[in-house]
């Protein structure tokens, strides 16, 4: 049985393995990965070896690292990714092609339509009455949106969002707030089954959701990496900012917004961003931490957009969709009750 891994922002581990008796057996383990020294390779083989076939990916990780000899080194790789790519084998771990994923690029709404169409996607999804979905937004008017457990006070200029008819909304998930106007930001969600992170900490999942946002970044000439917990970012400033939330019924949601273009003196105004935000940054202004997407690549932002579907639908499948009458209705209904109440606005003061 085989199995691959690749590691966001590092090298592919390949294993193939055989099961006889309910254990582990002839486990290899390959890759482009760097190992010091190489015959430490046999010493993970080793550990692998023997361990039931229902092992986690604790369970692999701990007889790794106890198998391990003193004084190797992994690098590219990692303890978890080896025993992804071993579970991938059996598997018992999901990946990208395993799902008929389903790519929605509609009509501008609200903001607060859009959060509510988030939670209602992920719940169709975790219901299974939805394929797993990537959709990308279109932005109806600017807007802030803070994260779940920021002051609205500490966070926006409530007098500043008037004079520029900017709307405040609140979303579900945690993370900064995001400064958005049409046509100056590029933003989607993934309605992702758990199961394709099911081995992963949060903080290797935000990675690996995005992998296919890298590429697509890249191969358009811009300089973009991944900076933990949640950034896309590039040697000139920060892209843009992901945010998680997992829902009980097997689901997470994972969505992302990224500058393509920005009204940097009009972000500064809108947003209280203080001295503590960006003291560890090495920067004296919030602007400065900011670079848009347009200023590395000079294409019209539906260009960018329709590299990145194309992107993900080359690595992942994916076919067209849209939203149905029904979750639109939900969505709908769901703005009413919560998300575009003053209630669900000022949870946090």
């Amino acid at each position: 049985m085989h199995g691959e891994y690749k590691v966001p922002g590092g090298k592919l581990v390949v294993a193939d393995v055989a099961v006889v008796d309910g254990r582990l057996a002839d486990v290899q383990i390959s890759g482009d990965f760097f190992l010091e020294p190489a015959e430490a390779l046999a010493d993970l083989r080793a550990a692998l070896n023997g361990l039931p076939a229902t092992a986690s990916v604790e369970d692999m990780v701990s007889a790794q690292r106890a198998g391990l000899r003193p004084g190797a080194a992994l690098i590219g790789f990692t303890f978890e990714s080896v025993a992804i790519a071993v579970r991938r084998a059996l598997g018992v771990a999901k990946t990208w092609r395993d799902y008929e994923w389903q790519v929605i690029d509609s009509k501008a709404v609200p903001p607060a339509m859009h959060l509510a169409l988030d939670d209602v996607l992920a719940r169709e999804v975790a219901a299974g009455r939805r394929p797993p979905t990537l959709r990308f937004w279109e932005w109806e008017r600017p807007a802030i949106i803070i994260g779940n457990f920021q002051s609205l006070k500490n966070e926006v200029d409530q007098e500043a969002t008037a004079r520029f008819g900017v709307q405040v909304v609140r979303r579900v998930t945690g993370g900064g707030a995001m400064f958005v106007e049409p046509g100056s930001t590029i933003t989607y969600s993934l309605y992702a089954p758990a199961d394709l992170v099911a081995d992963m900490d949060f903080a290797a999942s935000y990675a690996f959701l995005d992998a296919w946002v890298l590429k697509a970044l890249n191969d358009l000439g811009i300089d973009a990496f991944y900076k933990p917990l949640n950034d896309i970012a590039s040697s000139k400033g920060k892209i843009g900012g992901a945010a998680q939330k997992r829902y009980a019924g097997g689901t997470v949601l994972h969505h992302v917004t990224m500058a393509y273009d920005m009204d940097a003196a009009k972000m500064m105004q809108v947003l209280r961003i203080g001295r503590e935000k960006i003291s560890d940054k090495g920067i004296a202004s919030a602007a400065k931490r900011v670079d848009p997407v347009r200023s590395q690549t000079g294409l019209e932002r539906r260009t960018v957009i329709e590299r990145m579907k194309q992107t993900f639908v080359d690595l992942h499948g994916g076919t067209p969709g849209d939203i149905t009458p029904a979750e639109y209705a939900a969505a709908e209904q769901l703005v009413q009750e919560k998300f575009g109440t003053e209630a669900w606005l000022h949870h946090v003061p």
